[in-house]
């Protein structure tokens, strides 16, 4: 069994929305030649292949026709500049082949679950997934196919029993949770700045899910600029439990790193350092609770040099199995490349700086405290519906 199946080719980039546009594609392009410079391309046990795009049988398994068409109609030579299902907004730009590229992105995601599933590789990686804002219907911030969706409604057809979903993007995870509203098999965790102040203004502790499914949307609305050890307390208060509680059969992940203090579009204050103690609970909570099946996606991002690349190195090399320590230089050819493109200088090396520990939810919560006050509100609201004692366990 493969260790880690990351599915990558530079045929990725091709999901750009132009210049400006805050989704810039050579986020990913750096990030993978970072995870090749320190070797984890190259690591035993790690595959790496490429994909092609969706057919619209596994796309209409999450999206409505009407707006797979509406995609294509996007994608012609002359794309439409109206505004229709979402698309052609300053979040969504049209642009050619954009159904190819956004189908692509998809097929990876659900191609690493399918690995996953049959247990070919016991973890899989998609840096280019993780658009958790599409829904059914219509594209949503700078999300066109929910890719995320697709490979968790795959692995239910496949015949898993129970699939959770963790997103610590900055931004609520609203697409997945929508699609899986009233999906008993599926529990989505977000956890995310407060909608009242960020997009999209979503996700908060009283939504719990639909009648078949109460409970089993979970919610985190940090207050902003909440700080590692603040996180990293929340974090493990609710994700945890509810995680062993469910078991599921896998464990489907989304990494946005624009929780960073650098991001440009929220306001959290986040290490690279807290970021990667996320990594690695997630990993060994897959471990722990879903025999190891983890299916690890991007998201968002958006300091595409300082952040970006490496906090998905990390992402990369523990899944791997071959965690990256984080006192390593980054490699000179990296940063020399980055010098040349960008005329800046890259970080020196894999790691902010940052001392990272928090305090054990074991020890009590403090009711003035508006990060405490909003992990208790989400325990009050869901653990009682999985037999959890929303103040102790």
């Amino acid at each position: 069994m493969e260790a880690l199946r990351l599915i990558w080719d530079e045929s990725f980039t091709g999901y750009d929305f132009g210049t400006g546009h805050p989704m810039a594609p050579v986020r990913l392009l750096l990030t993978s030649m970072l995870a090749r410079d320190l070797g984890l391309l190259s690591h035993s046990g790690v595959r790496v292949v490429p994909t092609a795009p969706a057919d619209d049988e596994l796309l209409t398994t999450v999206h409505t026709p009407e707006f797979i068409e509406a995609v294509k109609a996007a994608s012609a030579p002359d794309p439409m500049t109206n505004i229709a299902a979402g698309l052609g907004t300053p979040d969504v730009p049209v642009f050619r082949d954009m159904h190819e590229a956004s189908a692509r992105i998809a097929n990876a995601s659900r191609d690493i679950a399918m690995a996953v599933w049959r247990g070919e590789a016991a973890h899989g990686v998609n840096i280019a997934g993780g658009l958790h804002h599409a829904m059914a219907g219509h594209a949503s911030g700078f999300c066109v196919y929910n890719d995320a969706a697709i490979a968790i409604q795959a692995l239910l057809d496949a015949g898993a029993r129970h699939v959770a979903y963790v997103d610590v993007d900055v931004h609520h995870g609203d697409g997945v949770e929508k699609i899986f509203w009233n999906e008993p098999r599926v529990m989505t965790i977000s956890l995310h700045e407060t909608g009242q102040v960020l997009f999209p203004g979503t996700g908060y502790s009283n939504d719990i899910g639909g009648p078949r499914a109460e409970g089993n949307a979970v919610n985190v609305a940090f207050p902003p600029g909440v700080g590692d050890a603040a996180w990293l307390r929340s974090f493990h208060a609710i994700v945890p439990p509810l995680l062993r509680a469910f078991r599921p059969d896998v464990l489907v992940t989304q990494h946005g790193c624009d929780s960073h203090v650098l991001d440009p579009l929220a306001h959290m204050a986040l290490s690279l350092d807290c970021q990667r103690a996320s990594y690695e609970a997630l990993h060994d909570l897959a471990h722990e609770v879903s025999g190891g099946r983890w299916i690890a996606l991007g998201g968002g991002g958006y300091e595409v040099v300082d952040v970006v690349p490496r906090a998905w190195a990390h992402l990369i090399g523990i899944a791997a199995h071959a965690p990256v320590d984080p006192e390593t230089e980054v490699p000179r050819g990296w940063r020399d490349y980055v010098m040349e493109r960008f005329a800046r200088q890259a970080p020196q090396r894999m790691t902010d700086g940052a001392q990272v520990h928090y305090r054990s939810w074991a020890m009590g919560h403090d009711p003035a405290d508006p990060v405490d006050r909003a992990v208790m509100a989400t325990r009050r609201a869901v653990f009682p519906l999985h037999g959890l004692d929303p103040w102790f366990d």
